[in-house]
């Protein structure tokens, strides 16, 4: 293995070591601190981060508005208090080590408010801001104006271009480094885009070679790329370390610390980590946000890839094909669909799922009573915890509607993820993993149950496993 110099991160030498900022309270101020204490770069997530009571116990994020706007208040006063809770703790386990970034997701509900408010309540305690999902244009400024360096998740070079040609040139002496997330090997939202298979991965060599390409154009040669997703045994990637084509670069690993001492993840899902097969971890397109995510294949996505399994396309007035009444709802109001639909839909209801609900491209889906129910309940009880959101239709802008008919083919995602935080259920909720999870199953490092704490974590990979 060669030897794992420091790099230039946030205006300090370190280790190229970074911990990826994984949303809703599973990386933390604990996991990110002591990931900086060994010399790395640690990374909280800023995404509806946990606060606590006088007795150290998270305070549950209960919403009281009686509307999405009052909820969307509320959960922006979350999210800003939690994140200055995380940040301090991140910055007394660092005890003055490595580097404190956060994770912000620009496509949140409130994202540049939430951002804001951290780095004004934790003022000179974060060094850096990483962000993706979305195009961040605005977070090079704001990361300016409270004097941090900031680091542009994408996963092209056509999606830097984009980002520097507007902003980022503006903001060039901040630009702490790019994270390269490759879309078909990292976990949670994904950055495929419509031109690229997601059933043919391609290699992340070149494109992050392209992307170094790019920089070095730009007069950013100097600036380091961080290479994230699929990253596991350090030996693996040791040629790229002084690859002129894609030096300096760094590493980033967000699967591998959610098994470690400090992880605020359950027992449960450090357990079932270790149970992950190749092919286990599914890249879906259910999300509420419209992005491809990858999660772990449980019984929660199979309940949604029956859902969508269980569709077909209506009219509301006979056209074509679609000549036969199919009636639904309470008042038994007719649609109109083919005859091999109609038999097929007929099928689906003598086995219980008796519920037809309409998405919002003219298609029905079949769901039982108790679902139909969840669903809805979850629509009404939306708190805006995205920009713009596909299950409920609530979008921040000035009509706070996406306009399209809410799709019951997603799901609440805020719902979900603070669940499988707080919980023991990994079975019935969405649990985020990158491709690689199942090598927990087959790492020695990992063997007899063992559980690192995150220096020895970080220690295990400087050796090149």
């Amino acid at each position: 293995m060669k030897p794992l110099n420091p790099i230039l991160l946030s205006g300090r030498e370190v280790l190229p070591l970074v911990e990826g900022g994984k949303g809703v309270a599973v990386s933390n101020g604990e996991s990110s601190g002591a990931w900086a204490a060994a010399g790395g770069v640690g990374t909280f997530s800023g995404v509806n981060a946990d606060s606590f009571d006088e007795d150290g116990r998270p305070i549950p994020q209960t919403y009281y508005g009686k509307t999405r706007r009052e909820r969307h208040g509320e959960l922006v006063a979350y999210g800003i208090r939690g994140g200055i809770t995380q940040a301090r703790i991140a910055h007394e386990m660092a005890n003055g080590e490595g580097r404190i970034h956060i994770n912000v997701l620009w496509e949140m509900g409130g994202a540049e408010t939430v951002l804001q408010g951290v780095l004004e309540g934790a003022k000179g305690l974060i060094h850096g801001v990483t962000c993706g999902a979305g195009m961040p244009y605005r977070v090079a400024q704001i990361a300016a104006e409270h004097g941090v360096y900031y680091y542009p998740i994408v996963s092209s070079a056509r999606a830097f271009r984009a980002l520097w040609k507007r902003a980022y040139h503006r903001f060039s002496d901040l630009l702490g480094g790019v994270v390269y997330e490759d879309p078909w090997l990292a976990g949670g939202h994904n950055g495929l885009t419509n031109a690229e298979d997601p059933r043919e991965p391609q290699s992340p060599y070149p494109r992050v070679r392209e992307l170094r390409t790019l920089m070095n154009e730009v007069g950013l040669k100097n600036v380091p790329i961080i290479m994230a997703g699929g990253v596991w045994y350090l030996r693996e990637w040791e040629h790229w370390i002084d690859d002129p084509e894609v030096a300096p670069v760094a590493f980033q690993f967000g699967t591998r610390p959610l098994l470690t001492q400090e992880s605020p993840i359950s027992d449960a899902w450090k357990q079932r980590l270790r149970t992950l097969k190749p092919g286990d971890v599914y890249l879906h397109k259910f999300s509420p946000t419209g992005f491809y995510s990858s999660a772990v294949n449980n019984d929660f996505l199979m309940e949604l890839r029956g859902r969508s399994e269980r569709q077909i396309a209506y009219t509301t007035e006979p056209v074509g094909d679609h000549e036969v009444a199919l009636p639904i709802g309470a008042r038994g109001r007719p649609v109109y669909v083919t005859a091999h639909d109609h038999e097929r839909a007929q099928g689906w209801m003598a086995d219980g799922y008796d519920e037809a609900m309409k998405t919002p491209d003219s298609t029905l889906i079949f769901v039982d009573g108790d679902a139909a129910k969840q669903i809805h309940t979850d629509q009404i009880d939306c708190m805006g915890c995205l920009s713009a959101c596909q299950f409920s239709n609530w979008a921040a802008n000035e009509k706070w509607t996406t306009g399209r008919r809410a799709d019951p083919r997603s799901f609440c995602i805020q719902k979900t993820l603070q669940n499988i935080a707080h919980g023991s259920d990994v079975e019935h909720e969405l649990m985020f993993a990158g491709h690689n999870a199942y090598r927990f199953a087959d790492d020695p490092f990992y063997s007899n149950g063992f559980v690192p704490s995150v220096r020895e974590l970080v220690e295990r990979i400087r050796t090149g496993d």
